[in-house]
């Protein structure tokens, strides 16, 4: 039997706060806080989950994993991310449909565009 996947460990120096952020971002809660790591799922059995734990050293270099979302609409979803802390940045992606943004810790992630009408 495969195995099955239960989350994604994401690095932070604050993960409460990165937590929270990503929360927020995704409409997720919080379904585990302990001293040094949180988790936030799309409803508590619900997985995968995101959990996040402390590193010392702050990162460096490009996400080798990101994480992609697709909103019913890009524009606003930017907006919304831009206004809760998110900034564009620019990894060389060039003129693509796709935004590119980072977490208030810097970690990139895309902004898809939003999802063709059915038919």
């Amino acid at each position: 039997m495969p195995s099955r996947w239960e989350q994604v460990v994401v690095d932070a120096e604050d993960p409460a706060q990165l937590a929270r952020w990503w929360g927020e971002a995704l409409g997720y809660v919080i379904v585990n806080e302990e001293p040094g790591e949180v988790e936030i799922r799309r409803t508590p059995d619900e997985r995968p989950g995101l959990l996040f734990v402390p590193v010392p050293e702050g990162r460096t270099g490009k996400n080798r994993l990101h994480l992609d979302l697709r909103p019913d609409d890009q524009a606003t979803e930017v907006e919304r991310l831009v206004g809760m802390g998110a900034r564009p940045i620019d990894i060389g992606q060039g003129d693509v449909g796709w935004v590119v943004l980072a977490d208030p810790e810097g970690n990139e992630f895309c902004v898809l565009s939003s999802p063709a009408p059915p038919g």
